[in-house]
């Protein structure tokens, strides 16, 4: 009897893994909303949709978990949209020109101290 070594079985292992990564079917994120809708309508039980679709019920629940937790963090975010490129823009020039308004007023009220505090002094 002829004895295999382990270096032998190594490279078919790493082969077959190789094929099994190829053939892995990829879902695209309409299939996977489409499958997590179906999930949810709950016509069909959660494992006979995975059986239909030919995947697995984690896969299924990992999905699902995925679609709800987007779904909340938009209902949340809502309220806040994000500013277009104009808008910052516009909202920089203005903050500027409010900042050189304060810096005017600042200056005109030092400016005012002083000559008061000057005419106070003379007359003391």
């Amino acid at each position: 009897m002829k004895q295999t070594s382990g270096a032998a079985k190594k490279p078919a292992e790493a082969v077959i893994k190789d094929i099994r990564r190829a053939t892995r079917r990829q879902f695209s994120s309409e299939e996977k909303i489409r499958v997590v809708l179906e999930g949810l309508r709950g016509e069909d039980s959660i494992a006979e949709l995975c059986r239909r679709e030919g995947i697995a019920a984690s896969m299924y629940y990992g999905w699902s978990k995925e679609f709800l937790e987007a779904g909340k963090k938009r209902l949340s975010g809502d309220t806040a949209r994000a500013a277009t490129t104009d808008e910052v823009r516009d909202l920089r020039r203005e903050a500027g020109a409010l900042k050189e308004v304060v810096a005017d007023l600042v200056l005109e009220n030092r400016l005012l101290k002083k000559s008061m505090s000057g005419a106070g002094g003379d007359e003391a």
